[in-house]
């Protein structure tokens, strides 16, 4: 019999089962595989019974009803279980078959993985999936790398089922080779734990510092959503604050206060400091997760430790706008950093990256979409080498205008005691990255003199190195260079 599979499926929780399903709808025909075999039986009884999915109980079979060149997609944990389900579904492929890993899996087991089958004759994509449950259903923002000469092979089926922007272009394209996809995927995710965390930090001054109610705090992400700051996130944020909990009361307020993650965002905030690029506003997101998780030290410290009392005292619509001018001030901050993280990456690893056309697949489907990021597509179109986004005329005016608000909630938090790190730090990158001279100049001193680190002057050309005796003891030993 001629096989009728278009792709084949490994993995069927929600996120899988729902990919599928999305698949069917949009016409491919899916081999739907679990290794527990029971789930296959449960999804083709389920959700699956009446449509074109192929149910398939073993891996042998799985690729028998695909066609050539055969696609096998994994939705599985990221790590070994990869490694494992690749080596197990090789022996029933051939030359040119396609292996794809659609979990969140480090971009550097991705490049290793391109390789691995790429000597075997095989195609690898690694792709980043991005929109949760809902968007793997209805269509998430899809971001694959690889092997080039898969796209072709995927690229209907991907772009198909992806989300879509406002004139129908696909949250989905090409992004460049071997780890490129599940990199960006990385840094998505890292922009996403700061998002989360300036949401939390507005909410945290709303109701510590004005005395809010979930109620009230409900309508003003509501009138933030339908403005600048239209996004998925803030609409969450909007519909959580709303809801009651069986007695009445905002369930939010009953959810114990310590974060988890995954890992992603630790991900980017290493490669960040490996690259030399300061994302120091996703670092404090990730690190205000850690300080969450440490809800007992917390507590006892809370009953030690003293500070300002956190009321603010002011005018309460001024200093809501004023939270508002900084959560926005700050996201411009965030996205600024990523894309300066992303463009670091491109040289580091080859990578072609298409700044504009990444904007574009964050702009729907995925967890940090907004109507934000189609003035971060049109700033990379307009000049496809800005260095910054600081540096767009557009991003320069809203910071201008969000300026004074922005420095205003920064020094009420500081001066009432209620933390705000990520609003800080992006302040603090904002003030650094706009000043032509910092103190360094004393570091670099401090370092040659205790290291002979050396040092540039600045009456001289740059790549020449001095090294002083500071105290009539060391020696005058020179180096050539030194790591900035």
């Amino acid at each position: 019999m001629e096989p009728k599979g278009d792709i084949a499926l490994i993995g069927l929780a929600v996120m899988g089962q729902n990919l599928i399903l999305n698949m069917n709808d949009n016409g491919f025909t899916v081999v739907a595989y679990n290794r527990t075999v029971s789930k296959v039986d449960d999804f083709m009884d389920g959700e699956a019974k009446g449509t074109n999915i192929i149910g398939a109980r073993s891996i042998e079979e799985m690729v028998s009803h695909l066609k050539r060149p055969r696609r096998v997609m994994m939705l599985v944990k990221a790590g070994q279980a990869v490694d494992d389900f690749i080596d197990q579904v090789i022996p029933y492929l051939e030359p040119g078959d396609i292996i794809i890993d659609g979990g969140n899996s480090l971009y550097q087991d991705s490049i290793r993985r391109t390789e691995y089958l790429k000597a075997r004759g095989m195609l690898f994509i690694g792709t980043g999936v991005s929109g949760g449950e809902e968007g793997a259903r209805r269509g998430p923002s899809i971001m694959p790398g690889g092997h080039p000469d898969a796209w072709p092979h995927v690229k209907d089926i991907f772009q198909a089922i992806s989300a879509k922007v406002e004139d129908g272009s696909p949250c989905c394209d090409w992004v460049g080779n071997d780890g490129a996809g599940h990199y960006v995927k990385m840094v998505h995710n890292g922009i996403e734990y700061g998002d989360m965390q300036l949401i939390c930090e507005a909410y945290h001054l709303m109701k510590e510092g004005l005395g809010m109610t979930a109620d009230e705090m409900h309508q003003v992400f509501a009138e933030w959503n339908e403005g600048d700051l239209d996004s998925y996130l803030i609409e969450i944020t909007r519909d959580i604050l709303g809801y009651k909990d069986e007695d009445g009361e905002p369930l939010v307020e009953k959810i114990l206060d310590t974060a988890g993650q995954k890992g992603t965002g630790k991900w980017t905030v290493i490669n960040s400091a490996e690259l030399g690029i300061p994302i120091t506003l996703i670092g404090e997101a990730v690190f205000s997760r850690c300080i969450s998780a440490m809800k007992d030290d917390r507590v006892a410290a809370s009953k030690k430790l003293r500070g300002p009392k956190s009321v603010i005292r002011t005018d309460r619509a001024k200093f809501i706008d004023d939270i508002r001018s900084a959560l926005y001030a700050s996201k411009i901050i965030s996205y600024a950093q990523g894309f300066m993280l992303l463009r670091a990456a491109a040289a580091e690893y080859d990578w072609k990256l298409i700044f504009g056309e990444i904007a574009l697949m964050w702009r729907g489907g995925c967890i940090i979409r907004s109507q934000f990021l189609g003035k971060i597509k049109e700033a990379f179109d307009k000049r496809k080498r800005l260095p910054n986004l600081l540096l767009d005329p557009h991003f320069k005016r809203e910071i201008r205008k969000s300026q004074r608000g922005w420095r205003n909630v920064v020094a009420t938090a500081a001066k009432k005691g209620i933390p705000a790190p990520a609003f800080s730090t992006a302040l603090n990158f904002f003030d650094a990255f706009r000043s032509e001279r910092l103190p360094a100049n004393l570091l670099q001193a401090q370092r040659d003199y205790f290291g002979a680190h050396t040092y540039e002057r600045i009456d001289r050309e740059r790549g020449e190195y001095f090294h002083t005796n500071w105290t009539g003891r060391g020696g005058d030993v020179s180096s050539t260079t030194y790591d900035a």
